[in-house]
């Protein structure tokens, strides 16, 4: 049997079409699973070699069950990161028509996505939280619902209608997907890379958050996203989960980490891993500074001082 990647499912969600474009989905077996949970869990009991899960998207931004299975439980690192453009269709059982429609179903991310056009559309339909587009096209199949927002893709797998499509509220919205792991010796860097982590402070003081910040910053290190999760220790404890442009064996990105494990309660490193849809060629030149070659000149010239060599 081939290893095999778990992926959130049930078959014909975003995240199998997206875990589809890595050519090494080939020569895995792709087993779908009923939540991120499990099927992060399917990689930290063996299960699974991988587990393909959303982190992200343009309109909402961070995907609060995978972050917050990321930085609870056993650690896992993320691999490969993929974009897909994301766009819904309205899939309905043959022969309904809009006026028909009193129910809709989607996962809660595609809400945000569809909110302005099933207010225009469906304003007295009653929204009905899946745990994936796809499992809402698997309910409205069974006549749970009566529609659902999914890939126009799943209507043929679930015998159903796609009655509208092309339904976004924003344009060139797009989902971020991550594989990820049990922990093992990042990947070598590209040029265009991008490091996880998440930070637990030490304790609530002002200026807490900037010292975070000023790690990176002092050290030319731009930072992607930055998203505050509760730790469940009480009103007011959070973590804060950072994706950083740079890799961990950059020498600025290393000294920012080395920094950040001196102040911080807790560092939980989630990978260095390729940027997706970025050439080298197009990242930006590293701050006056911050280059690794400054930082071995800035190194050897303590150790000249240090040895009267100066």
């Amino acid at each position: 049997m081939p290893a095999s990647y778990a992926y959130l499912g049930p078959e014909g969600t975003f995240t199998e079409v997206a875990l589809r474009t890595l050519p090494e989905a080939a020569t895995r077996q792709l087993i779908p699973y009923v939540s991120v949970q499990s099927a992060l869990d399917a990689v930290r009991t063996g299960e699974a070699e991988a587990a393909f899960v959303p982190i992200e998207n343009s309109v909402e931004g961070g995907i609060t069950t995978t972050l917050d299975e990321l930085v609870a439980g056993t650690p896992l690192m993320i691999y490969r990161e993929v974009l897909l453009s994301i766009t819904f269709a309205l899939l309905v059982r043959p022969g309904t028509q809009l006026a028909d429609i009193k129910t809709v179903s989607a996962h809660p991310a595609a809400q945000p996505q569809v909110r302005n056009w099933l207010k225009a559309n469906l304003p007295e339909a009653a929204w009905e939280s899946a745990a994936s587009n796809a499992d809402a096209a698997r309910l409205v199949q069974e006549g749970r619902y009566d529609a659902a927002f999914a890939g126009e893709f799943a209507a043929a797998r679930y015998g159903l209608t796609a009655l509208e499509t092309e339904i976004h509220d924003a344009e060139n919205a797009q989902t971020r997907f991550v594989l990820v792991g049990r922990p093992a010796r990042p990947a070598a860097p590209t040029g265009a890379d991008k490091t996880s982590v998440v930070l637990w402070q030490r304790d609530d003081h002002p200026g807490g958050l900037r010292d975070l910040l000023g790690e990176f910053a002092t050290r030319g290190v731009n930072l992607m996203l930055l998203q505050s999760r509760p730790t469940g220790a009480g009103i007011g404890n959070y973590c804060f989960c950072i994706d950083a442009e740079g890799h961990i064996s950059d020498r600025r990105m290393a000294e920012a980490l080395m920094g950040l494990k001196r102040i911080c309660r807790e560092v939980r490193f989630l990978g260095s891993y390729p940027r997706a849809e970025v050439n080298v060629a197009d990242v930006a030149a590293p701050l006056r500074g911050t280059s690794d070659g400054e930082f071995v000149a800035a190194a050897d010239w303590v150790a000249r001082c240090q040895d009267g060599r100066f």
